[in-house]
């Protein structure tokens, strides 16, 4: 399967979105192949939710003539994995879209719990845990993101073991990032 001709990112805010971005040019994806959606202004988690029926629609539309992801990433915030995959879910519901059906589509939903700091310092082998709240602690998160992007595609090559020290929302995107087709084939 060819490199897809479009991978829409839906993300709540500028690190994710950055952190995603320099996951997939290491991936090899080009720039002109990717499109960012992201809240002009708000709740960056409420304008996911409200936005991801658009996109899923979106994506099945355009799936249907040519290559194309969707990757969404939403803070899980105070609520665990499974209950923001349900929101995510909920919405979809409430929008009359059919739920995502991961065997067959090119959708990763990535929730970081409480934020993608989280992830970013896990990314850089820094202890964390998932009740804490990272976001102001440092100053330097822009200079962490690129090697965290490096050490994602680490953990996401086939028969890679990701470390016990991964927290487990970002275990849960490592396996979801695993479902996308990213081959040349």
């Amino acid at each position: 399967m060819a490199n897809p001709s479009r991978v829409v990112i839906l993300a709540e805010d500028n690190r994710q979105q950055q952190l995603v971005f320099r996951y997939l040019r290491r991936i090899g994806l080009e720039t002109h192949a990717m499109r960012f959606v992201l809240p002009s202004s708000g709740s960056g988690e409420q304008w996911v939710r409200e936005q991801f029926p658009v996109e899923v629609i979106a994506y099945r539309r355009r799936s249907a003539r040519t290559e194309t992801k969707l990757i969404a990433v939403i803070d899980a915030d105070q609520f665990t994995h499974p209950e923001r995959l349900a929101h995510l879910d909920q919405k979809l519901r409430e929008n009359g879209v059919e739920l995502i059906r991961m065997d067959v589509e090119q959708v990763a939903r990535l929730i970081p719990r409480r934020n993608i700091e989280t992830w970013i310092l896990c990314l850089n082998a820094v202890e964390v845990n998932e009740d804490s709240d990272y976001k102001g602690i440092r100053n330097d998160w822009t200079d962490l993101i690129r090697p965290a992007a490096h050490r994602l595609y680490d953990w996401t090559r086939p028969n890679t073991r990701v470390p016990n020290s991964c927290v487990p929302s970002l275990q849960h995107a490592v396996a979801e990032l695993l479902l996308l087709d990213f081959s040349t084939g």
